[in-house]
């Protein structure tokens, strides 16, 4: 793991001030420029133009403007670097989902709708974390794998419990709500590979088809994700 702040580099900061992506009064809606720590920036970049086995310590030491032995001052092994850029990544999702969901009405329907915008926000906004973790997961050693799959499991939870709170109250008529989940949850993750913020298709437009598709899923159809009927 992150070694100590004690004796810092100037300029740099390391994991340990910056594991919390965005404040708990922040609005899970609002995506500001990414500040990761000049490692895990670079990091960042590398394993995605590359690939985490494609990248060396080097490589990382000259994009961070550092040297090798200074990299490992901070890190003792490339693996350490990526569990940890992970491990932001999935804190930042969790944080906004939590809030998506605080924010929102109590009813099924209304916690759906914002988890379901929150997850696809993220994986918009954030497409290049987004797409190093799916990627990368596989690179992970079984036991920062498994710290890692618990918060992701812990996330496809929130969705499973909507869902299953949805049927139970009548409001979503799928008969497969785990297998719904998980749908929903691919059909979120699978909008990093190709969204582009100069797209064609706007980011309210997008977010609209989107939140339609998914209460298709889960059983609402013959209404659009700002309720009109079509």
């Amino acid at each position: 793991m992150s070694r100590s702040t004690e004796n810092q580099t100037p300029g740099f900061t390391t994991r340990e001030v910056t594991t919390e992506p965005m404040s708990a009064e922040s609005d899970w809606r609002e995506y500001g420029p990414l500040e990761f720590p000049r490692i895990l920036d670079a990091a960042l970049q590398a394993f995605y133009e590359h690939g985490y086995h494609g990248t060396t310590t080097r490589d990382l030491a000259r994009r961070s403007g550092l040297s090798v032995p200074g990299v490992y001052h901070y890190y003792p092994s490339k693996q350490d670097i990526l569990f940890d850029l992970m491990t932001v990544i999935i804190d930042e999702l969790l944080v906004r989902s939590r809030q998506a969901l605080a924010t929102a009405s109590a009813d099924p329907r209304s916690q759906f709708d914002a988890l379901v915008e929150s997850l696809l926000r993220f994986h918009m906004y954030r497409r290049t974390g987004a797409m190093v973790s799916t990627a990368e997961l596989r690179s992970l050693e079984p036991d920062n794998r498994a710290r890692y799959v618990a918060k992701r499991d812990e996330q496809q939870r929130m969705l499973d419990g909507v869902i299953l709170d949805g049927v139970r109250d009548g409001v979503f008529a799928t008969a497969y709500p785990k297998d719904a989940s998980r749908a929903i949850a691919s059909l979120c993750v699978g909008v990093a590979s190709w969204y582009r913020p100069d797209g064609t298709l706007p980011v309210d437009a997008l977010l609209d088809r989107y939140l339609t598709i998914a209460r298709s899923i889960v059983g609402i159809s013959g209404e659009t994700a700002s309720g009109r009927s079509r």
